[in-house]
């Protein structure tokens, strides 16, 4: 039998034309499964797709619950036929360890289903889950021994909140095989992209470009996504007359983002809470220049600045549009094959135990 890892996950995208669910995800998949050709790769997915089926997706088996995002007693039966899952692929497969995106429901069955079967385990926490009121971090883990980090900001807000500290750190890469040849051109001063979300605060990124118009008129900014603050993004560009200035592209491709950000001077991420997102190692890559209030590493990287408020933020970008002088080489932070070997890397004793054995 093929060595297995199993990852759970609340929700996978439904074939591969769904390029716009959890792209960052769907990127290390990839990777994880060119590097390691002979590794069988099995998703379960709880949530989403809504249907319960089974697919491949580019040769990864999906196995989707459909839980559509339900709770109560529903939710409960997820669980149950989650449990039963694990089960059967136990059976069937040479069981290396079980990998859970995010410290959730799905990290929950699998700590339960390691502890029974005596498997190896991680949850990687990707954002979000490191805030206070996670009910499922004392049901996980009592030590971080068995929790991953995407950055060393999830690392310190998760021992802020829990008094514990995840012990492995397993930062976002990227892959420089999707970037095509940059234009000779950078036609887009400012660029944002991601879920409109308050949490995301594209507000602000509406209040630089009126801030920077006054220093510098024709200042042309985009936004793309998808999301509830629509409406009010588009009312407060209004209120200010910025309708010249700022475009919204509504939801585009993960290979459309990447284009736009090869067009791009400075990409602008206001979010009021961030994990080590993969857009930003991808702008930096793509040579623009990014702006963010939160410093995921405790190390500095180029082309990268890490400001305290709107009104920073806004002279910051008008500096760098202004340097005549600024360059837009790209800045790899790390590869996503990289991140794909410091996961399996935690599994490496059960490899080397069951090649022993053989």
């Amino acid at each position: 039998m093929r060595n297995t890892l199993i990852i759970l996950t609340p929700g996978f995208p439904e074939n591969e034309a769904d390029t716009t669910c959890l792209p960052d995800r769907q990127i290390f998949l990839r990777v994880l499964r060119d590097t390691y050709p002979d590794l069988n790769i099995v998703v379960l997915s709880f949530q989403y797709p809504f249907q319960s089926r089974e697919y491949y997706w580019e040769g990864i088996r999906i196995i989707a619950l459909g839980g559509k995002g339900k709770g109560g007693v529903p939710r409960r039966v997820i669980w149950y036929r989650a449990w039963k899952k694990l089960k059967q692929l136990h059976k069937e497969n040479e069981v290396i360890g079980l990998l859970s995106f995010w410290l959730d429901e799905c990290a929950f069955i699998a700590h339960m289903f390691s502890e029974r079967y005596k498997l190896p385990n991680y949850a990687w926490i990707l954002g979000q889950d490191a805030r206070a009121g996670n009910r499922f971090v004392h049901r996980i883990s009592a030590d971080g021994s068995n929790l991953i980090a995407l950055s060393q900001f999830l690392i310190d807000e998760f021992e802020k909140n829990y008094g514990f500290a995840p012990q492995h750190l397993v930062a976002s890469g990227i892959n420089p095989a999707m970037y095509g040849t940059p234009p000779a051109k950078r036609d887009i001063d400012i660029l944002g992209a991601g879920f409109l979300i308050p949490l995301k605060q594209y507000h602000l990124l509406v209040e630089t470009v009126k801030m920077v118009k006054t220093r510098y008129p024709n200042v042309r900014a985009v936004l793309c996504g998808k999301g509830p603050e629509l409406d009010n993004l588009l009312a407060l560009v209004r209120q200010y007359g910025l309708e010249d200035n700022i475009e919204f592209t509504g939801e585009i491709t993960h290979a459309e983002t990447l284009a736009m950000m090869q067009r791009t001077k400075v990409f602008l991420h206001p979010s009021a809470y961030e994990g080590f997102g993969t857009v930003l190692l991808e702008s930096l890559y793509a040579g623009a220049h990014l702006i963010s209030f939160l410093k995921p590493m405790k190390k500095s990287f180029d082309h990268h600045y890490v400001v305290a408020d709107v009104n920073e933020m806004a002279q910051t970008t008008l500096n760098i549009l202004m340097d005549e002088n600024r360059d837009h080489e790209p800045v790899l932070i790390q590869s996503v094959t990289q991140m794909a070997e410091a996961i399996m890397e935690l599994y490496r004793p059960v490899l080397h135990s069951e090649e022993a054995m053989s």
